[in-house]
């Protein structure tokens, strides 16, 4: 199942995508894509229902985040084998994990907004883990039960903030707008495996990031496995893992970051598409 959040920014309905890509209205069948809407038991209750029946949704409606009040927005760094060669950093021994604030999350095709006093916008193409059931100390062997499905992240970075204000990177990485998810969720059912995706990123037209999942150090049950040794996950959580070379960070000689009515494009297999343009702070 393809699964979506449409409306105004604060009033975004369930939706789902039908066989001729049409959104159909989930309302009458769950309030939400958020928490306790995307555990096992919802998402049955979503196949279940006859989805010809359901109300199509008019016209182009803007697309929300895909996932509603999410409580842990996790990220792993430096978890591509061959984004780590780009920066010029040793393989990890064990994941990375930094924290995206909740209030960075934003609809695939929002704009971003340039904090103020940014120098160095930097974009990142991710694969993000959403959680359906509880997970702590899970093992290794049944992590993927916790696994409610995928979408596409942009992990929108702001490299001065993030490098040059002492080594906590979520300094970087947690302005308004710095966390697109979407266009929609996919169940992951979908995916037979989320190892060997191709994904995309793309500035102004301009090929920039392309890579595949299967570079990943650490695969997608293993940091599942990983974040629930150190705390619980809920429900509509979120954990986006990493992004392939191709950063403006990492481009030589000069690196070459976002500015103001710079569009940025990408997509993952399966998954779909985002599209942001940048825009300057409010005076």
């Amino acid at each position: 199942m393809k699964l979506v959040r449409y409306g105004p920014l604060g009033k975004e309905k369930p939706g789902i995508i039908d066989a001729d890509g049409k959104i159909r209205d989930l309302s009458k069948i769950v309030p939400d894509l958020a928490g306790e809407g995307l555990s096992p038991a919802s998402l049955a209750k979503i196949r279940k229902a006859n989805i010809k029946r359901l109300k199509v949704v008019p016209g182009k409606p803007r697309l929300g985040a895909c996932v509603g009040k999410v409580g842990h927005f996790i990220a792993v760094g430096l978890n591509y084998a061959d984004h780590a060669a780009e920066a010029g950093m040793a393989i990890p021994k064990e994941p990375i994990l930094f924290t995206k604030a909740p209030s960075s999350i934003c609809g695939p095709n929002d704009n971003t907004i340039i904090p103020k006093g940014s120098t160095k916008m930097d974009y990142e193409v991710e694969l993000a883990i959403v959680i359906g059931s509880p997970a702590l100390n899970l093992t290794k062997e049944n992590a993927m039960r916790a696994v409610a499905g995928y979408c596409i992240n942009n992990d929108v970075s702001e490299r001065d903030f993030q490098i040059n204000h002492e080594p906590t990177w979520m300094k970087g990485k947690g302005a308004p707008t710095f966390g697109p998810l979407g266009p929609w969720l996919v169940t992951k059912d979908e995916i037979k495996d989320p190892q060997n995706l191709n994904m995309w990123l793309d500035v102004n037209g301009q090929k920039r990031q392309r890579g595949n999942t299967k570079t990943m150090i650490f695969g997608v049950a293993h940091i599942v496995w990983y974040c629930s040794q150190f705390f619980k996950l809920e429900p509509g959580d979120v954990i986006v893992t990493g992004t392939p070379p191709g950063v403006a960070l990492g481009m030589k000689p000069t690196p070459q970051f976002l500015n103001a009515g710079d569009v940025v494009t990408l997509g993952i297999d399966g998954l779909g598409e985002q599209r942001q343009k940048l825009v300057a702070p409010k005076k």
